[in-house]
């Protein structure tokens, strides 16, 4: 087992309730009367069916079918919500902008006004019971307006690191007393390699390090939560219907275990026999396997579950995720 020192906090994360900082991630509103119909237009998922307080997991796509971005949609009231990692908002308001022409939608870069807190646990829950009597989002990224805190907020369902999740959208100047009644009610604060290791178990992919703009949607293995294949033409389309009547991509996004110690570095090589086939994008020491836990694109013939590829630092296994 490596030497680390953030065991309890990932417990908290994965049985009880932690707090993990994200405050820099990505928030972009989408307001006008258009708003549903243009972002639709442009996403893999379906947009225009989402009532307020229900949100999807989606693909922004280029005209060539690539991924631009990996997102989360909150309808509001109002408004959409779209929500990624961190440092996404110029490439992703460049590329809305350049496709909103007479519509009438308005586009808000919320990312330095607006920042975000990851309850996850299975308490996260009862913690929030204690803080709020708003009605608790139930649906997977469903959202809420509520008061925490003394402060308002937004609760959003997520599984960025586990089946049960919160991300807590507030108003910067909000954030600090937002936090501190959540760690009053006793959520533990997580440093980013708990969330790691919990958000690889999970299977969950970030932008930037698992997802880039030169994959394919279907090759970042989320089909059922990301991608509609009924709803029609969007940008991108052409290219994701094609791929579906193939009926595969040439790699997958996966998990992978390795033996020993040693996290694997992002980038090594994976090969069966003399062929290299795969290369790791993100790892982690996991606490449920005991032993180091990667995701990597591998290539197809050599991504089924239990096959075995060499690197090294020895055979790697080809695991389905999440572990749980």
């Amino acid at each position: 087992m490596p030497n680390v020192d953030w065991i309890s906090e990932y417990d908290a994360l994965t049985e009880h309730a932690g707090l993990v900082d994200l405050a820099h991630r990505t928030q972009i509103e989408l307001g006008g009367a258009d708003r549903s119909t243009f972002l639709h237009n442009l996403c893999t998922n379906e947009i225009r069916k989402l009532p307020p307080g229900a949100g999807c997991e989606a693909f922004l796509t280029s005209v060539q079918g690539k991924t631009l971005a990996h997102v989360f949609v909150f309808a509001g009231p109002d408004s959409l919500v779209l929500e990624t990692v961190a440092g996404e908002s110029e490439k992703i308001l460049s590329h809305l902008d350049h496709y909103l022409i007479c519509e009438q939608v308005t586009l808000t870069d919320r990312s330095h006004q607006w920042s975000e807190l990851l309850l996850g646990g299975a308490q996260s829950e009862g913690v929030l019971g204690q803080l709020t009597d708003s009605q608790m989002p139930e649906a997977r990224l469903a959202n809420a307006a509520a008061i925490l805190g003394g402060r308002p907020v937004w609760l959003r369902r997520v599984d960025l690191a586990g089946p049960v999740g919160f991300l807590i959208s507030a108003a910067n100047e909000d954030l600090d007393p937002v936090r501190a009644a959540l760690r009053g009610a006793g959520a533990v604060a997580c440093p980013a390699p708990a969330f790691d290791a919990a958000r690889i178990e999970w299977g969950f992919p970030l932008f930037g390090h698992d997802i880039w703009d030169t994959n394919l949607p279907q090759e970042v293995a989320r089909d059922p939560l990301a991608i509609s294949f009924v709803k029609g033409c969007y940008l991108g389309q052409e290219t994701v219907a094609r791929i579906d009547a193939l009926g595969h991509v040439n790699k997958t996004l996966t998990g992978l275990r390795f033996p020993g110690a040693t996290i694997p570095p992002v980038g090594l090589e994976l090969r069966a026999g003399d062929q290299t086939v795969g290369r790791v994008t993100s790892a982690a020491y996991s606490p449920r396997l005991g032993a180091p836990l990667a995701l990597g694109y591998v290539r197809r013939g050599s991504n089924a579950p239990g096959t075995r590829l060499t690197s090294e630092l020895g055979d790697a296994e080809v695991i389905a995720l999440p572990i749980q």
